[in-house]
């Protein structure tokens, strides 16, 4: 029997880091949220902060916890709960990683970032600790090559969706040398102390719901193009009207995130090739000019000031 889950690390304090403990929070478990150390700005200065203030060095896993509090749907079940999320820096606080039981990474989905913070983690990793990633399809085995054999023992994939409190989807996926016990203990936490529903992945690329997701939401993309759609159009009839849920094709991508859709779908399309993966030029042009959907104010539909314009 592996060691109770009582307090989690969560490794980057964006969208699904932000979520993911926010919705631990809900089951009442504390957690540490820590998110790297961001360059220091003459905004920083103006604002009244020195780089060497608590304030500025936990900036980011701070702008998490306010996106909590703010998030619509709510996220966390009651402001109650919020003193349950600890915040602290990549810098300052990486020792207090050996206070927990399970260490969870969601950084950005990046294969050498992931590589070089998995490297950090063993360095105050206490033997025993689960360890996993939230990536949408990155493979384990090149996100723990150079760790231990008995760090890869604890490692594996526990991929949430977005957002974390409503999406009830778990997938966990071991690696090849993941220990059996540690897979059915995060099934069981994820399952009865979560509320989620466990889908097993294989190490495969984007597992299960990205591979099938991912491909749809290409090839629809790629039909509006062609078929000369509007965005609306389109969302009109991916949407209620096929069973989906309101948010349909674009405003889901929306909320996952354009650059995330696109880095999964590059993914998919340098392992086989297939020209529905591919992400179109418009999608590209979207990303490079920073409209990544609800977290940016803007993608498919314009959010700023709380509006859902095209």
């Amino acid at each position: 029997m592996h060691k109770p889950i009582r307090k989690v690390a969560v490794l980057g304090a964006g969208v699904m880091g932000s979520g993911i403990a926010a919705h631990l929070a809900n089951a009442g478990v504390p957690s540490l949220l820590l998110d790297i150390v961001p360059k220091f700005t003459p905004e920083d200065e103006k604002a009244g902060l020195k780089p060497e203030d608590r304030a500025f060095r936990n900036k980011l896993a701070l702008q998490g916890l306010e996106n909590i509090k703010k998030s619509k749907p709510a996220l966390i079940y009651s402001q109650r709960f919020l003193p349950l999320i600890e915040v602290g820096n990549f810098e300052d606080d990486w020792a207090r990683l050996s206070e927990c039981d399970w260490i969870v990474e969601a950084v950005v989905e990046r294969l050498d970032i992931k590589q070089q913070l998995f490297a950090r983690v063993e360095q105050v990793w206490r033997p025993g600790v689960i360890v996993s990633s939230n990536t949408s399809g990155l493979p384990i085995r090149k996100m723990v090559e150079g760790r231990s054999p008995e760090f890869r023992k604890h490692f594996l994939v526990t991929h949430f969706f977005n957002p974390v409190r409503y999406m009830r989807l778990l997938e966990i996926v071991a690696g090849e040398d993941t220990d059996p016990e540690v897979v059915r203990t995060m099934a069981d936490f994820g399952r009865f102390r979560l509320g989620k529903g466990i889908v097993y992945g294989k190490d495969t690329p984007n597992f299960v719901g990205n591979r099938i997701g991912v491909y749809a939401l290409m090839a629809t993309l790629h039909a509006m193009i062609e078929m000369d759609y509007q965005v609306d159009e389109v969302d009109a009839i991916t949407g209620p009207a096929m069973g989906h849920p309101k948010s349909a094709s674009f405003g889901t991508v929306d909320l996952v995130g354009l650059d995330t859709t696109m880095a999964v779908a590059e993914v998919m399309f340098e392992e086989f090739r297939e020209p529905r993966y591919a992400p179109p030029p418009l999608l590209k042009r979207m990303v490079m000019a920073g409209r990544l959907g609800r977290k940016s104010g803007r993608g498919f539909y314009d959010y700023s000031n709380g509006s859902t314009a095209r």
